[in-house]
């Protein structure tokens, strides 16, 4: 994992020691999906006091409901609150369905990041918002760095990159994550879908030309709560983070299928043996040198993650 420094880590939780003298209020948006949970997970004994808010109830989760695309409602929580960081998780992800479903994926990705980007100017709070690869359009051969131009090939990618447009026009103090990939206990994602499909006995196809990183939401929360942590809040920007390694979805499938000892069996394909709605990047490995610079962080290498994961479920 990370070295921590004064962070105490045990198991998948980490309790905080405070590098400061004032508590902060951390309101977390979509804190009922994926890397939300895990942000509930590892925060918990946290000496900060952090708000999970969604448009969701999920039982046994302490949720306050609230509405991103409502910019009123959200500016009431934040100034009621004395909110000093947004970490914004809401977003519409399903890339196959943005492509019919353009407005509500705008309204999520752009219209609903613009709102929290006004609000974090206008109260003065530091807004963390998570894009993704899929701002680019994978021609490249070697990784991505920040600089890079985005090019998105589809709704999903286009609606995220504007998101990331409106934070930056905004005047907000901003840090963009942008990651791939990403699967946990929690929610839908690739590793759980393979796991169920292969316990049901199924022969699968999978790609094996598109090559990216995966990321185990429970890394990307915990460099979340040590930024936090630390204080290192001045470090504003745009920041790539996924974890280490290279993999074709076909490997990354392979590599759960063996984890999980499961039968069944897995073929590579071509992605146009595979047809969909939405194109996406064949390649979006993406260089994570300025993340380990500036927060002085060791990232996990993806298969280690993925043994953690599925230990888990």
């Amino acid at each position: 994992m990370f070295p921590f420094g004064k962070l105490k880590f045990s198991g998948y939780f980490c309790e905080s020691v405070s590098y400061n003298p004032w508590t902060m209020n951390i309101l977390v948006t979509g804190a009922n999906g994926q890397l939300g949970t895990e942000l509930r997970n590892v925060t918990r004994g946290s000496d900060d006091r952090y708000i999970f808010s969604d448009v969701s109830q999920v039982p046994g989760a302490d949720t306050l409901f609230l509405d991103i695309t409502n910019r009123g409602a959200l500016k009431i929580v934040c100034e009621s609150e004395s909110v000093d960081v947004i970490i914004n998780c809401a977003a519409y992800t399903n890339v196959e369905k943005a492509e019919e479903d353009l407005e509500m994926a705008d309204l999520l990705n752009h219209k609903a990041p613009e709102n929290l980007a006004a609000v974090a100017a206008e109260t003065g709070a530091l807004l963390i918002h998570i894009s993704t690869d899929y701002i680019f359009n994978g021609e490249k051969s070697v990784p991505y760095s920040e600089d890079d131009a985005p090019d998105p090939l589809g709704a999903y990618g286009v609606t995220k990159l504007a998101g990331e447009g409106a934070i930056k026009e905004s005047g907000c103090r901003y840090m963009i994550f942008r990651t791939a990939w990403l699967y946990s206990p929690y929610g839908k994602n690739f590793v759980k879908t393979m796991r169920e499909l292969l316990q049901g006995g199924r022969d699968l196809k999978v790609v094996y030309d598109q090559i990216g990183s995966p990321t185990y939401a429970l890394d990307l929360a915990t460099l979340l709560c040590r930024i936090i942590t630390e204080r290192q809040l001045d470090k504003t920007g745009v920041y790539h983070f996924t974890d280490e390694g290279a993999v074709s979805w076909y490997d990354f499938a392979m590599a759960i299928k063996e984890i999980s000892k499961l039968g069944g069996s897995i073929t590579p394909c071509l992605s146009s043996e595979y047809p969909t709605k939405a194109a996406r990047p064949h390649f979006s490995l993406m260089d994570k040198g300025k993340v380990r610079r500036t927060f002085g962080v060791e990232i996990p290498y993806w298969k280690d993650s993925l043994l953690k994961c599925i230990d888990r479920l």
